[in-house]
């Protein structure tokens, strides 16, 4: 697909500066350069500016960065100058609504005193906001702490483990393993079958929701097969011909979403309620309507999102 990497978190080219993660010396080197910055991160949700949504890019000597909970992560590099990531989920904002911050969508903003210029933000109300370099660091902070937040002891013998390699590692002092960042393949599938689509939509959902159907890749299966598998198993439907379109990292906690193409070869659906809360046909016309804001019945998946880009790249007859 040509338009493939133009999906949000789809790559920017970063310099990932993977040779200095186990260069002591270089990364000290680093933490003292001048023209060296951090991404913040609180509680997953980076900081951005006020005025445009601007990654913020902080010196290292910043106050906000005094309540930092552990060491920071290199990201890379730009233009020479070295970016890492700091979290400081540790702060407590005042007045903070946890309630608020559960739901399907948070959004609420935290707003840091050393920071006044800049808010704290849930990072999928950012996904049409951001420049593709903001979005790639921004998902890539956000994918390593989570990691970092839920893989803290060795799935080997259990005793605690510790960050190495600039944060891109974890070892295990008792037993010696070695625990590398943890990305879940995702397939997610836009199914067609003449002039219609499939969509679906989960419980919890939003009203009138609908997106392309998803579902992990399983040990020893193929993404053409766990295509075929979900959407049976979620809707009934039979799938032929599959192709690769393009892919998503999702950080949401940690997924790879690798958006197909699957052609239909039934159409009758008959839905696992275990699965999914629905799921039906939707026609070129009725998916334009949606897009459009003119059609009631259905919302098509939020923008930024791979199954929006999808969904309207078929619509745009660009899937090639």
């Amino acid at each position: 697909m040509r338009h493939a990497e133009e999906v949000t978190f789809g790559g920017s080219g970063l310099d990932r500066a993977a040779e200095l993660r186990g260069d002591i010396p270089a990364l000290a080197a680093a933490m003292q350069a001048p023209g060296t910055r951090a991404v913040v991160l609180w509680r997953g949700k980076p900081v951005v500016a006020e005025a445009d949504n601007a990654l913020l890019r902080l010196p290292l000597d910043h106050p906000v960065l005094a309540q930092a909970s552990d060491q920071p992560i290199l990201l890379g590099r730009e233009e020479g100058e070295t970016v890492f990531a700091h979290d400081i989920s540790a702060w407590e904002p005042e007045d903070l609504d946890e309630a608020a911050m559960g739901g399907f969508r948070d959004f609420t903003e935290q707003r840091h005193p050393a920071c006044p210029e800049a808010r704290f933000v849930e990072l999928r109300q950012l996904l049409t906001a951001l420049t593709p370099r903001d979005a790639e660091l921004a998902a890539t902070a956000k994918g390593l702490y989570g990691w970092h937040a839920s893989h803290g002891f060795c799935a080997r013998c259990g005793e605690r483990s510790e960050i190495y390699m600039a944060g891109w590692q974890r070892i295990c002092p008792a037993c010696g393993g070695h625990h590398f960042p943890r990305t879940d393949p995702v397939v997610i599938m836009l199914i067609t079958r003449g002039n219609a689509c499939l969509l679906g939509r989960s419980p919890g959902w939003p009203e009138g929701m609908y997106s392309c159907l998803a579902g992990f890749v399983e040990p020893g299966e193929t993404i053409e097969a766990a295509v075929r598998r979900e959407v049976w198993e979620e809707a009934g439907v039979r799938v032929g011909a599959v192709d690769y379109l393009s892919s998503q990292p999702w950080p949401f906690p940690a997924s790879l979403m690798m958006g197909c193409h699957g052609t239909a070869e039934t159409d009758e659906i008959a839905i696992d309620p275990e699965e999914i809360e629905d799921a039906r046909w939707v026609s070129r016309e009725e998916l334009a309507d949606s897009f459009a804001g003119t059609n009631p019945g259905i919302t098509p998946a939020r923008k930024g999102a791979i199954a929006h880009f999808l969904l309207r790249n078929w619509l745009a007859d660009r899937l090639d």
